[in-house]
């Protein structure tokens, strides 16, 4: 009997061939896309971590592997989002040379380009609803998110106060006055948007800032005319 030479496994059948298995550090991400979808459609309390391994098409014992519990999920979409787009930010910021106007703008556009045209802007709705319920979700919020953000805005109002662009101002009143229209548009976004408003949320979003920089500027400045958002952040 004539003995043939096995074929080398790259040229073999493919019913011979091991499964494709996927790659493990892909999971994560995955399971975090399925828990924000959740968090937003159900809100926190209502989403079980059952849900989340179904819509990422895994088990619940691999949801454990990497986050022991709700919270701990919660918490890796907020940093896989927010954090990580606010830590884009502040490298903006810091590269920016451009003037305080205009690093404004830049982060009121990059904030909704990043965040608040996004699914991630449902978390600011969760948020509102349910803080008082999970005290320890709201608290890894304020923290990570809004006290990063206001940093930002910190620095930006404190630069265009220091060169004498805008005038001196409280700068944590100022603060509130700037991201309290930004969280309503994206809450409604997830509630009041289906009024059908005919209002753009560019058109929200330049409005707010022109009337901003007004304020900012005051009598001793000249009103600043709007420019189209800048590619990159820089100047």
């Amino acid at each position: 009997m004539k003995l043939h030479a096995a074929r080398p496994l790259s040229e073999a059948s493919p019913d011979c061939r091991p499964p494709r298995r996927r790659r493990k550090e892909a999971r994560p991400s995955e399971l975090t896309a399925a828990a924000l979808a959740l968090f937003v459609e159900k809100g926190f309390a209502a989403t079980r971590l059952d849900d989340v391994a179904a819509r990422a098409g895994v088990s619940k014992g691999t949801l454990y592997l990497y986050f022991e519990s709700k919270e701990a999920l919660f918490k890796a979409v907020i940093e896989e989002g927010m954090v990580a787009a606010l830590a884009a930010a502040a490298q903006r910021l810091s590269d920016f040379h451009g003037s305080a106007a205009e690093l404004l703008q830049q982060l009121l556009f990059g904030w909704w380009e990043q965040i608040g045209q996004t699914p991630m802007a449902g978390v600011t709705k969760l948020i509102a609803c349910e803080s008082s319920n999970f005290p320890e979700v709201a608290q890894y919020y304020h923290e990570r998110v809004l006290t990063r953000g206001r940093a930002l805005l910190r620095t930006t109002l404190q630069r265009g106060v220091a060169s004498g662009e805008f005038r001196p101002v409280d700068i944590e009143t100022a603060i509130d006055v700037i991201m309290a229209p930004l969280l309503m548009l994206a809450i409604s976004r997830f509630s009041l948007g289906f009024c059908n408003r005919k209002t753009t949320p560019e058109t929200y979003l330049r409005t707010h800032f022109e009337l901003l920089v007004k304020g900012l500027r005051g009598s001793s400045g000249e009103f600043v005319e709007f420019v189209e958002p800048l590619t990159g952040g820089k100047r």
